[in-house]
């Protein structure tokens, strides 16, 4: 097996181990501030929203200092790095005595973070470059499960052992990546060396389509703010679809799960697809396709509309990240990729601070639907640039 290949294969599995570690607390992280010793509603919500929010924020901050040591010390270095200190950071939650502590902790690992980021930037530099959409869909697969399967284990696990333990179990997860990668993971690295560390404008200047790299990073933290959007009212939006019905939380999960399961399915297909066909078109239609279910979800009449709608929301949404970070490494001289990826994770981090603002604001003055048809508007943006990034690649080309 090519040494590519084979790197792939174990950092998808830690790309999972991680996904499914980091989300093992989704869903019981407002019933452990309360165990924190925080009793009033307000506060609850507010002390998660900071928790959650704040891991977000330290990492937009950090993944660029992240991927400048790559480029520097190598990636798998920086692998061992992230999964080695979330491990600690996660731990050490479940030891906390007050919320300050869990904060700060949450905070910690903000400043940790980068496995599945930094694991994009070692396949996009070790894959051929008409290989990278094949391989870069694939990886995107393991963060996805992770995301789909980790709340599911972390509600079954914590309403059998209680939420500390969860904390210990997710520790485990994330140290299994770390030894993962210590034995397994292969990288032939060629240091830069720090003289010769280009500064943030020199770096600039050095991309040959530098404009092109700039619409990809707005691309990402639009993916992120348009998927986010809908989070905080999801649920709410299904119950007043549904009605008066008890197992409203399982149909919620069921619908927040879907478009997951699709973009599990799709993405491989589609990376392999737009390395035959150039990503940039399945990057295009991905954006049209995503901006054309939303509308329709706004004017859903029964859970089982919107769960279909979400599910082919899934399928385009597959191709949208994959194709961005495909296009970052064709576009991106190798011994920059680790920086380049990490300034394109920050624009995700914000992404995701920066969704769930908007779409709670938005629904509390105009209502759920209007969330939708937002987000429709927010992609409308993207397509523009991504119409505008076509003409440029079509007249290189010609």
């Amino acid at each position: 097996m090519k040494d590519w290949k084979k790197n792939l294969f174990i950092v998808w599995i830690g790309c999972f181990l991680t996904g499914t570690g980091l989300n093992l607390i989704m869903p019981f992280l407002p019933l452990y501030v309360e165990e924190l010793g925080v009793t009033d509603p307000g506060q609850v919500s507010l002390y998660s929203g900071v928790a959650l929010s704040s891991t977000f924020f330290v990492s937009a901050i950090m993944a660029p200092i992240w991927g400048r040591l790559a480029d520097r010390k190598g990636r798998r270095v920086m692998l061992l790095r992230a999964a080695l200190g979330m491990s600690i950071a996660m731990i050490l939650m479940g030891l906390v005595s007050n919320v300050f502590q869990f904060i700060a902790l949450r905070l910690l690992m903000g400043i940790f973070s980068g496995y599945i980021s930094t694991a994009n930037a070692l396949i996009a530099t070790q894959a051929p470059r008409h290989r990278s959409g094949y391989a870069l869909g694939t990886l995107s697969t393991a963060a996805v499960s992770g995301v789909l399967i980790g709340p599911l284990i972390g509600g079954f696990l914590s309403d059998i052992f209680g939420v500390r333990p969860v904390f210990f179990i997710t520790g485990i997860l994330l140290a299994a990546s770390f030894f993962l990668t210590l034995f397994f993971v292969r990288e032939s690295f060629t240091p830069v060396e720090k003289t010769e560390t280009l500064s943030l404008k020199d770096v600039f200047s050095a991309l040959p389509n530098r404009h092109l790299i700039f619409i990809l990073f707005f691309t990402s933290m639009m993916i992120q703010v348009s998927n986010n959007a809908v989070s905080p009212i999801l649920t709410l939006y299904v119950r007043d679809l549904a009605g008066n019905i008890s197992n409203i939380a399982f149909i919620s999960g069921m619908i927040a799960a879907v478009p997951g399961v699709a973009s599990l399915l799709a993405a491989p297909r589609l990376g392999k697809w737009g390395d035959k066909i150039g990503t940039e078109r399945i990057l295009l239609g991905a954006l049209i396709g995503s901006m054309v279910l939303q509308i329709p979800m706004a004017f859903a009449e029964t859970p089982l509309q919107f769960g279909i709608l979400r599910f082919l929301l899934g399928i385009a949404d597959g191709a949208l990240l994959p194709a961005v970070q495909s296009l970052l490494s064709k576009n991106t001289p190798r011994e920059m990729t680790g920086r380049l990826f990490g300034y394109n994770q920050s624009f995700l981090y914000i992404g995701n601070v920066v969704g769930p603002l908007a779409g709670s604001t938005i629904a509390a003055h105009f209502g759920y639907s209007s969330v939708f048809l937002a987000v429709a508007f927010f992609i409308l943006i993207n397509v523009l640039l991504s119409l505008n990034f076509n003409r440029t690649v079509h007249h290189k080309e010609e």
